[in-house]
């Protein structure tokens, strides 16, 4: 049994009949009448990758960690409903005081990459990385991981990442230890690797379905252990979608996030977080052309605030990401009445001794960046 199906055996996930009988028109008035009943009572915070039809009543907007951040700050809101997927509000919890409330609209909303690194693989991959390389291994943990691998970087001395400070905090790694190990993204941590000079050949992968390395060499000669987690969505963007947009508009620039592969990366012209992304497009030149890898809810929205640039989607045939997808409007509109009616449906909590570990590597990052 998954984490999210032990969450769905404790809150109520599926959504009341009534709700998908109600027009857009009256769920829209409900969210603001209750927004306004609660005031500052209550904190909205929406991913970059939500649907419009959340973010238009955003308190704040941005990634994971700011919005984590931002919740912390906030000592008048009782309620901080994240839009967002499972472990964007697990780091809220833990960021937060204990009389604050986090709730996820829909418990289904989790996330693929997160879910390719647990503790019972990580706990196997640690033993096995300590009989090859004995005590030379710091653990780091991309944001986009769950509480629980957090903890476990925590405890081993490790720290988390994102994709803004990864070249920062990769260095303190090696600067600590010999060798890295990078939970759970590989493409992030082997595009920011080679970004800080460190060549393929010294980058092996840990794939934790078989218990084994992915490295043709002598492992004494690897610094860097990726484990074999991607984003599904940000892997979807493939070189064929570069050279495309080569060979159809050369003039256009090539934008991605570090998440995609390496070879894609390798082929663009620009790579970075999605705040990177978001403020070079919004300096861009007008009349500037760009083609975006990263997440279509983004970068449709991205179209819509810039209409003075051309601006496409590096794969048009790409979907949204579904995890993030499945907080709607009317599931919004249901973790606000379940507060207002005093229910606790949907509510994120981190067991305390996993968020003590988990904020050691949480508090590392931001002491050092």
């Amino acid at each position: 049994m998954g984490i999210l199906d032990v969450l769905s055996a404790k809150n109520n996930t599926t959504i009341p009949e009534r709700y998908k009988n109600m027009s857009v028109e009256e769920m829209e008035n409900r969210v603001r009448e209750i927004k306004e009943k609660f005031g500052e009572r209550l904190f909205l915070p929406c991913h970059h990758y939500q649907k419009d039809e959340v973010v238009q009543f955003a308190d704040a907007t941005g990634d994971s960690l700011r919005l984590a951040q931002l919740a912390a700050k906030n000592d008048k809101a009782e309620y901080i409903v994240f839009c967002g997927v499972h472990f964007m509000a697990e780091t809220a919890d833990m960021l937060t005081r204990g009389d604050q409330m986090v709730i996820l609209p829909d418990m289904r909303a989790g996330c693929s990459m997160a879910d390719m690194a647990d503790m019972e693989q990580t706990e196997r991959a640690w033993k096995v990385l300590q009989e090859t390389f004995g005590d030379t291994v710091l653990p780091v943990t991309y944001i986009n991981s769950t509480a629980a691998i957090k903890a476990f970087c925590g405890r081993n001395g490790g720290a988390t990442v994102t994709s803004s400070n990864a070249k920062k905090m990769i260095e303190w790694a090696l600067s600590q230890k010999e060798r890295l190990l990078f939970l759970p993204d590989q493409h992030l941590g082997r595009n920011t690797c080679v970004d800080l000079g460190i060549p393929l050949e010294q980058m092996a992968v840990w794939d934790p379905i078989h218990d084994k390395f992915e490295y043709d060499g002598d492992l004494e000669n690897v610094k860097v252990i990726l484990w074999k987690g991607h984003c599904s969505v940000h892997e979807s963007f493939t070189v064929e979608n570069v050279e495309e947009i080569r060979r159809t508009k050369p003039d256009m620039n090539i934008l991605v996030h570090p998440e995609c592969s390496h070879e894609v990366v390798k082929e663009s012209d620009y790579n970075g977080s999605t705040s990177y992304i978001i403020e070079t497009i919004k300096k861009a030149p007008a009349g500037s052309k760009w083609a975006i890898g990263t997440e279509m809810n983004l970068v449709k929205r991205i179209i819509a605030e810039h209409p003075d640039k051309e601006i496409m989607s590096l794969n048009p045939n790409m979907c949204p990401c579904m995890t993030m997808n499945r907080i709607d409007l009317p599931h919004l509109l249901w973790a606000l009445e379940t507060i207002e009616q005093k229910e606790q449906f949907n509510q994120i909590t981190v067991d305390q001794e996993i968020a003590k570990d988990a904020l050691l590597a949480l508090d590392k990052m931001l002491k050092i960046v």
